[in-house]
């Protein structure tokens, strides 16, 4: 039987052992440290520039230009997004899917921006093209981006001389039918209050590299006819899979955007709330509803998704 004096040493051992242990392994096991405190210690933690697009054939040629055959550094796998850490002439790349529309687009967004350390947002994929200046496989680089399904469905007037709109709304957008279009409501960090907001800028400095990228651009053409690469002028975006040629004509004369997809205003939007700087290319799949017959998407996806993704590799060797 140990006396007092025994228990109380046992008992410091103990007390001893169940603290050091653990100090020991947070301070000499390598791995312990989060990246964030490594930073704190001076330590440069790798930072990435994202590489998104938003499904099969967008992933496919995004991998294809800046993976080229070989394989990620690292894959991380986070609420089933599978984020790619490759590394492209010197550069640390993060590859991600956004998934499709616009809600999957923003919280795959805003997770990125949360979880690993991020420099710029780029973004390669497909459109509608909406302006008729353009022919599919051509590659638009907007600088704009405005939301086009934001809006307030109101009702006729019992007379048929316009539609009964509420007291609040103010349209600043002609309409099409019942559907009013309207700014979106936005907040970040040193704003007081909510604002109503009619678009996001693109990086400026980004869409300098997407005017130095012109010149080293490749040769690209499809069914025949050599695709035009722009950069400047507008997008936009919304939930919805757009193959109607009066939305079409309508759309263009609103916002006289280039093109239009599912994705890039939410991706905008998140960006911008985290005073992030982005960049988003599209290549041409489709005329959005311009087209006679059944919309071509389905076999241009492909090929028009590698145009945006070598327009976006040679925007990404052009960042300073």
């Amino acid at each position: 039987m140990k006396t007092p004096t025994e228990r109380t040493r046992v008992s410091h051992r103990t007390f001893t052992l169940r603290w050091t242990l653990p100090l020991f392994l947070l301070v000499f096991v390598p791995g312990c440290a989060s990246p964030r405190k490594a930073a704190d210690h001076g330590q440069p933690a790798t930072r990435f520039v994202a590489v998104m697009s938003a499904y099969g054939p967008e992933i496919a040629a995004n991998e294809a230009a800046f993976l080229n055959g070989g394989q990620p550094v690292e894959v991380t796998t986070i609420n089933g997004v599978a984020f790619k850490h490759v590394r492209f002439e010197g550069r640390d790349l993060l590859l991600f899917p956004s998934g499709v529309s616009m809600v999957n687009a923003a919280m795959t967004t805003q997770l990125a921006l949360e979880r690993f350390p991020i420099s710029h947002v780029l973004f390669a994929g497909i459109a509608g093209g909406i302006n008729p200046a353009h022919h599919i496989g051509d590659v638009v680089v907007p600088d704009k981006w405005f939301h086009h399904s934001e809006a307030a469905y109101l009702n006729p007037k019992p007379d048929g001389s316009g539609y009964v709109l509420p007291d609040y709304f103010k349209p600043p957008y002609t309409n099409f039918g019942f559907m009013f279009p309207d700014h979106v409501w936005t907040v970040r960090d040193g704003m007081d209050k909510p604002k109503r907001q009619a678009f996001f800028p693109a990086d400026p400095g980004l869409l300098d590299a997407a005017r130095r990228a012109l010149k080293t651009v490749p040769p690209l053409a499809y069914a025949g006819r050599k695709a035009e690469v722009s950069v400047g002028g507008n997008g936009i975006a919304g939930p919805v899979f757009m193959d109607n040629r009066e939305y079409r004509k309508w759309a263009f004369g609103v916002w006289k955007a280039d093109c239009l997809d599912m994705e890039s205003t939410a991706i905008a939007q998140v960006c911008w709330a985290n005073k992030k700087p982005f960049l988003i290319v599209r290549s041409l799949s489709d005329l959005a509803g311009g087209q006679e017959g059944v919309n071509a998407a389905d076999t241009t996806e492909g090929p028009v998704s590698a145009h945006a993704s070598i327009v976006l590799r040679e925007i990404v060797r052009q960042i300073k």
